[in-house]
């Protein structure tokens, strides 16, 4: 089960008892223990939580009937548009509790990203007739828990395609110019919206416990969200209300936050001038194209995600990966968004931690260069990723281990690719060392498999010494020999360029182009909707658990009315992937380092990044009026309209993003 879904929290023991609705804070207790402060606010949460439930229950409701009224022709466009925002407002208030305990019902049925998507189970769920996974909503109440369910314990063999539905999809309908002809397929969302709603509400309210280490956390994390979806409008497809509904979340953060900022002797003053702030900065500044999402992210969001951790650690209360023993994917003891310790890499490899150290880099380092691994000692891994290339190999498409053949596709960089679920443009590797395994057994690569070179590390003197001074082990194996690779692949993680610097505060030097292009890359241009800050890549905010595909109609050449042939990850090998919405559907990579890492695309068909800003500027394939071929796109085709002088801001901040983190004298 992936971390923060699905906690099975125990019980604490509570030595205050808060009984009422409201901001009095009626005890606070250290206990025997100097290292630790409980302070019991269950009652507050729960009552918090259920009330606000409670109102958004009301207004999916009215949602609901001004879509029946509008199909009747009782209401007005306008007014069905104004219904939903309230709606998507009172959503957000409390999408911070929602999504820390039920993300993917959230993501599947409340407020996903409205594309198509391979459902968790063999069957779509019908809601309405009470057939929800294991007959009726009450059994399913007393069942596991919802996300528990939807990880795939009753998935089939077989998978079925859902259409979008939920919040995100109401909004890209009901202001989308299709909106007044498809009252019938909206009053068909907002019933289903009720129906999955209730569910979520039935099993929260059923909750009995919230613990203080929960509420900083979800509250940390959505402070993520709100920085990293929220403002970019990839929550408002349609509407682009980001801006009034971040002010709207952070509104709920401080409510539910209210005891803890209360009882704290050093923070109190500093979060309540935060929270202030921020909301008559957004309050000024509610233009989504010309908002600076720079100046609210560098001068509010990320403050008040570090005055946060100040909070959790006067209050003594410990993270959930401290309580569970576990390996998070975000670290929450992290005081920066943009910080290189961010997000934890170990999470991602089956190496731990404690099992890595300096002599494993170095003897993971010396095998990437090493050429004798592969079948006719030619090709190391350097081969494809040369780090005077950022880790890439300048190539169109890689060069082959057999002499005048080439791979399939580009070589990106390496550079933080650990921070990844899945790996290779197509998806088809699930870890680090599944992915070196993939290279290892390709005949147009190393042409050979891990066995033998296992047993030629085996024969090799100097291998054998090195290995041995760390796993004092008297031959090598598999598992050691991946380690090794990983723990360098792991050493290739930087988050410290100009950009980096500058949005941490640590320097003051930013050229005013790249400033421009950070917001018009996080706003204007939808770059951040698909390569989400702070990665600047597929990997989805704000768990950090789940990499995105993308379908975009990349062509054969720049300018070509040919779309690339290269199906990508439909035909990577895994059944749950075989689905037409997956056809062309390739890896969002990172765009950090981007301006060192030409040509570009998973085909290297681009070799600057203005062609690659036009591509995008004129809406991909679709764009440029080849529906036929691309028809499950899902960049959105509509042209960006990006003025010459706004490509190059974007680029220029794309450049910010180089570095480099190692330099390599193999």
């Amino acid at each position: 089960m992936k971390f923060f879904v699905n906690i099975l929290h125990k019980p604490l023991c509570y030595l205050v008892i808060f009984g009422s609705f409201g901001f009095g804070i009626s005890g606070f207790i250290n206990q025997n223990n100097s290292n630790y402060i409980s302070t019991d606010f269950n009652d507050y949460y729960k009552i918090f939580v259920d009330s606000e439930l409670k109102k958004l229950e009301g207004q999916i409701d009215l949602l609901n009937t001004v879509a029946k009224d509008l199909e009747a022709s009782k209401k007005s466009l306008k007014e069905v548009q104004n219904q939903s925002l309230i709606t998507r407002k009172s959503f957000k208030r409390i999408e911070g509790v929602l999504t820390y305990y039920f993300p993917e019902h959230i993501n599947a049925y409340i407020n996903g990203a409205p594309l198509d998507h391979v459902s968790p189970l063999s069957t779509s769920p019908d809601f309405e007739n009470g057939n929800y996974y294991l007959g009726s909503i009450e059994n399913y109440k007393n069942s596991l828990p919802l996300d528990m369910l939807e990880a795939g314990h009753y998935s089939g063999e077989e998978f079925s395609i859902l259409a979008p539905e939920g919040l995100q999809r109401i909004d890209e309908l009901l202001f989308s110019e299709e909106a007044f002809n498809s009252k019938v397929e909206l009053l068909k969302l907002t019933a289903k919206l009720k129906v999955s709603f209730k569910i979520l509400q039935d099993r929260l309210v059923l909750r009995k416990f919230y613990f203080n280490f929960e509420i900083i956390e979800l509250s940390r994390l959505d402070v993520i969200r709100i920085l990293s979806k929220g403002i970019t409008g990839f929550d408002t497809p349609g509407s682009l209300n980001a801006i009034e509904e971040a002010s709207a979340s952070l509104y709920g953060l401080e409510e539910i936050l209210q005891p803890l900022i209360n009882v704290s002797a050093s923070h109190k003053p500093s979060l309540e001038k935060l929270f202030k702030d921020t909301q008559l900065f957004l309050k000024r500044h509610d233009d989504f194209d010309t908002f600076d999402r720079l100046i609210f992210i560098k001068s509010y969001l990320n403050p008040l995600y570090k005055e946060l951790l100040f909070l959790q650690k006067e209050l003594k209360i410990p993270t959930s990966a401290e309580k569970y023993n576990e390996t998070p994917s975000w670290n929450a003891l992290s005081d920066n968004i943009f910080a290189d310790d961010f997000l934890n890499p170990y999470y991602y490899s089956l190496l731990k931690k404690e099992e890595d150290s300096p002599e494993l880099r170095q003897l993971g380092e010396k095998l990437f260069f090493d050429k004798s691994l592969s079948e006719n000692n030619t090709m190391s891994c350097a081969t494809c990723h040369n780090p005077n290339l950022a880790y890439s190999d300048g190539e169109r498409t890689s060069k082959a281990g057999i002499v005048g053949k080439r791979l399939d596709r580009n070589s990106p960089t390496l550079i933080n690719s650990v921070f990844s679920d899945r790996y290779f443009y197509d998806l088809r590797a699930f870890d680090l060392e599944d992915q070196a395994e993939h290279v290892i057994d390709n005949h147009l690569e190393f042409n050979t498999s891990i066995v033998e070179i296992v047993k030629k590390l085996n024969t090799d003197k100097d291998y054998q010494n090195q290995f041995k001074d760390i796993y004092n082990s008297e031959s090598i194996n598999r598992y050691q020999f991946s380690s090794a690779l990983a723990s360098y692949i792991i050493s290739l993680r930087s988050f410290n360029s100009d950009f980096d610097k500058y949005i941490r505060g640590e320097t003051s030097n930013l050229s005013s182009n790249a400033k421009r292009g950070f917001n018009l890359f996080m706003g204007k241009a939808n770059c951040a909707t698909c390569h989400f800050a702070p990665t600047f890549s597929g990997l989805v905010p704000p768990l950090f658990q789940e990499n995105e595909s993308e379908v975009l109609g990349v062509l054969e050449s720049p300018g070509s009315y040919s779309v690339d042939a290269d199906p990508g990850r439909i035909k990577n090998g895994l059944s749950k992937d075989n689905q037409h919405i997956f056809n062309k559907s390739f890896k969002t990579t990172t765009v950090r380092n981007g301006a060192l890492t030409a040509p570009y695309f998973h085909n290297g068909a681009y070799n600057t990044l203005d062609e690659v800003l036009e591509f995008y500027n004129l809406g991909g394939a679709q764009g440029i009026g080849l529906s036929y071929e691309v028809p499950n796109q899902t960049l959105a085709p509509d042209p960006l309209n990006l003025t010459e002088d706004e490509m190059q801001d974007i680029i220029a901040f794309m450049t910010s993003l180089n570095d480099i983190p190692i330099e390599s004298s193999n």
